[in-house]
């Protein structure tokens, strides 16, 4: 399917290597937004899925977006111009490096589905290698941009591999990052947990919050939880 319909906005993914996935939008509809919001970073856009998701839940004035893969980058700036938030959204065309070596903006929220296969294994699609293997965006450079680029009562929210939680909320606080909300998710009751949604702030909390997510309790039949996170984006929640 090369258009995804939501119910506010519409995602072209035709030239994209990452489609759509459940991954994006549970971040994009889980991820806490700070009062007062007034600028958004999604980091590694793809189709501009998340950024646009941010742009319909929050009053940011500034929802920016950067993506490496020239495609990529082309979609998602069609997207976000075909859209009824085309004002607030910018895509930029480069890498995390370029964002690092020269910041000029603060967020007050960072957001972003990394790239996260850091196994050995490279296909021969380039682009989609581009889009999903960790070594082009490693996790010590995306939480060395959040702390760079994070203002001081901002928030930063990630998804990742369960397996990689621990690793990843050390290297945090390596940053000063402290994360205060974590939701492990599983695909059905049965199953082991697949993923981490993250956030975290500049100031440490004692009480962390703590919980799990499962999207459905059998094939197409979506948990109460996750109708309630969606139900503003899918159009048949």
């Amino acid at each position: 399917m090369s258009i995804f319909k939501f119910k506010e906005f519409s995602v072209e993914q035709d030239r994209t290597a990452m489609k759509i996935g459940t991954d994006g939008v549970l971040l994009g509809a889980w991820s806490p937004i700070p009062e007062n919001c007034f600028s958004v970073l999604d980091i590694g856009t793809g189709t501009g899925i998340i950024a646009l998701m941010m742009a319909q839940r929050s009053q940011a004035e500034q929802v920016d977006a950067i993506e490496i893969d020239e495609q990529a980058y082309e979609q998602a700036s069609e997207n976000f111009e075909n859209s009824p938030w085309n004002d607030r959204l910018f895509c930029f065309h480069a890498g995390l490096d370029e964002l690092i070596d020269e910041p000029e903006d603060e967020y007050d929220l960072i957001i972003s589905n990394p790239p996260f296969y850091s196994e050995d294994f490279k296909s021969s699609n380039n682009q989609r290698d581009l889009a999903r293997f960790q070594d082009a965006m490693p996790f010590e450079m995306l939480l060395e941009a959040a702390d760079l680029l994070l203002s001081e009562n901002g928030i930063f929210s990630v998804i990742i591999p369960f397996k990689e939680e621990a690793h990843f909320l050390a290297l945090a606080k390596e940053f000063e990052l402290f994360s205060f909300k974590i939701t492990r998710v599983k695909g059905t009751p049965a199953s082991e947990i697949k993923r981490s949604l993250l956030a975290f702030s500049r100031n440490e909390t004692l009480e962390i919050e703590i919980n799990e997510l499962v999207i459905e309790t059998e094939r197409h039949v979506y948990t109460e939880e996750y109708i309630a996170l969606t139900k503003d984006f899918y159009l048949k929640m």
